[in-house]
């Protein structure tokens, strides 16, 4: 089957997204006209490493990002592709050539206007590992050219079939030309200019975000519901890392959205008609503790099934959620239905039995005065580094919980060390760690590349510093292939692999966005497919 996407078809696609966005919503929420002007306090839990989304990997601040930043094409919830600073798109026959073409008459909010020159200087420099460190390394290493066919068309050649790129260009934030030449351009902020339909305007670091409306914005994607400038005159972002500060700060009315709920806090928003309460599973990787191969005691698949079968996680999520979070299995997450293998679900769990009997095998059979297993007079110690500025969701509590069971269990000494972002980026670098847990949302197969290439040919995030020969094989052929069927099978075999027979990870949880807001504020949404809260654009207040 053809590639390539008619103008014709891909509007049809776009008008039906369209009309399904609008079949959809619940009568109420049609019948109202929205509201133009007012002001939005929105809670946040994460504060932006940097606010230049192509050197931001946390996922959770693409809310805030996203008032500013935009990409080529939107998603549908299926997974599909309609308009969005592109108008239309097509993949050539032999799957290796990309051409988009751009919308027109849109404008960066510094003046600039948006070319195909501006498109691709956004993706050559991405290529440049002195700007974009560990992402050149990633999907962008397959382009080998980008140029501008005229002042709306980009071109974008590879150097060979890579089945994940259209979703990794579709999905390039793109900044104004201005942005490269910027002091601010490593760390973001007012003088980095998106298309979006909000301008950021001041940014307090430990504080605040205050965004304000964008009155000339004109490319929202073919599927808003707003298909103008932002209903809001302004919104601001308050960084408030503290779940419990969050939910009093919107009970109390000093906030009147807040996101990142605790699951004992939920309750309080559910079944209470004052309030809204949203949530949906994130795509891509579930949190996962990623056992390294290289180091320590978890260089021994014993000892990595044996953690596994000493920590009983369905208890654990209960005990900590009240039933708010979703457990996990495997490499993905189930909303990448093209190639998620439920087939993993119940394949292993806790087996306090297996867990002890396969750390007497692995010659672990002494004990200390605190009961810790020990072999050669070394305790039996897998260390967890995690950077304190990316816990959240109650992990802390998660990963105390693990390791109280760990040790009950089994013996084994579950370490976990908190550390700045400098000390993060040394022990990642050095692998000198037992565990890293992570969890990340790049979908169509990427976010697997991230965690199972090898460390310094793509594998950006690959904590269990896994290299087996097979690991790479499967991915290849995996993104060299656009039969969905082929990908689907080569990535079950990858994840038996990595998850029953190497226990590289011990998936957890499946990350979640949960949204709660006062019942005057409407229109709060979630991004079709990625499921991750959508921008302010849509949002508006009815008092």
């Amino acid at each position: 089957m053809s590639l390539s996407m008619t103008r014709k078809n891909f509007v049809a696609m776009a008008v039906g997204a369209s009309l399904a966005l609008l079949a959809s919503a619940p009568a109420s929420a049609r019948e109202k006209t929205p509201v133009k002007g007012g002001s939005l306090t929105w809670g946040v839990e994460t504060e932006a490493a940097t606010l230049n989304p192509h050197l931001n990997g946390q996922d959770k601040t693409k809310l805030y990002l996203r008032n500013v930043y935009e990409t080529l094409l939107a998603r549908t919830a299926d997974g599909g592709y309609v308009p969005w600073l592109a108008t239309d798109y097509k993949v050539s026959e032999d799957g290796k050539t990309y051409t988009y073409t751009l919308r027109e008459g849109v404008k960066f909010t510094d003046g600039e206007k948006l070319t195909a020159d501006v498109v691709v200087q956004n993706f050559l420099k991405l290529k440049d590992p002195a700007y974009s460190r560990s992402t050149s390394a990633g999907p962008v290493k397959w382009l080998a050219e980008a140029k501008a066919l005229d002042e709306r068309t980009v071109q974008l050649t590879l150097s060979d079939i890579y089945a994940p790129f259209l979703d990794f260009s579709a999905g390039l934030e793109i900044l104004s030309p201005k942005a490269f030449a910027s002091e601010q351009l490593k760390s973001g902020g007012p003088e980095i200019a998106g298309t979006g339909p909000f301008i950021l305007k001041r940014y307090v670091k430990g504080q605040e975000l205050h965004y304000v409306r964008n009155p000339d914005y004109n490319s929202p994607p073919a599927n808003a519901a707003n298909q103008g400038p932002a209903y809001l005159d302004e919104v601001t972002y308050r960084l408030l890392p503290e779940s419990s500060v969050r939910t009093g700060a919107l009970t109390s009315g000093q906030v009147d959205v807040i996101e990142g709920i605790s699951g004992n806090d939920a309750a309080l928003f559910e079944n209470d008609g004052d309030y809204t309460y949203q949530h949906a599973l994130n795509t891509g990787t579930p949190y996962s503790l990623f056992l390294n191969v290289e180091y320590g005691p978890t260089q021994d698949v014993r000892v990595r099934k044996a953690l596994i079968a000493s920590v009983d996680v369905d208890a654990i999520l209960k005990s900590i959620y009240r039933g708010h979070r979703t457990r996990a299995w495997g490499i993905t997450s189930p909303i990448d239905a093209h190639f998620y293998d439920k087939s993993i679900e119940g394949s292993y769990g806790p087996d306090p039995e297996l867990a002890n009997r396969l750390l007497d095998e692995a010659g672990w059979t002494g004990r200390d005065a605190q009961g810790i297993r020990t072999k050669d007079g070394e305790r039996l110690t897998i260390e967890i580094v995690q950077a304190q500025a990316t816990v959240r969701d109650q992990r802390d509590v998660l990963l105390q919980a693990i390791q109280a069971q760990a040790k009950q269990t089994a013996g084994i000494d579950v370490a976990i060390a908190y550390v700045d972002a400098g000390t993060y980026t040394e022990r990642r670098n050095t692998g000198k760690f037992g565990s890293i847990a992570n969890s990340n949302t790049p979908t169509d197969g990427v976010d697997i590349e991230y965690h199972y290439l090898p460390v310094n040919e793509g594998g950006s995030i690959n904590y269990s510093r896994a290299a087996a020969p097979e690991l790479k094989q499967w991915l290849r052929e995996a993104s060299s292939t656009h039969d969905l069927k082929k990908r689907f099978e080569l990535y079950a075999r990858l994840q038996k692999f990595a998850i029953n027979e190497q226990a590289y990870a011990f998936p957890l949880y499946e990350p979640e966005d949960q949204v709660a807001a006062a019942s005057h504020v409407k229109g709060i949404s979630f991004r079709p497919f990625k499921q991750l809260p959508e921008s302010a654009h849509g949002v508006w207040l009815d008092k």
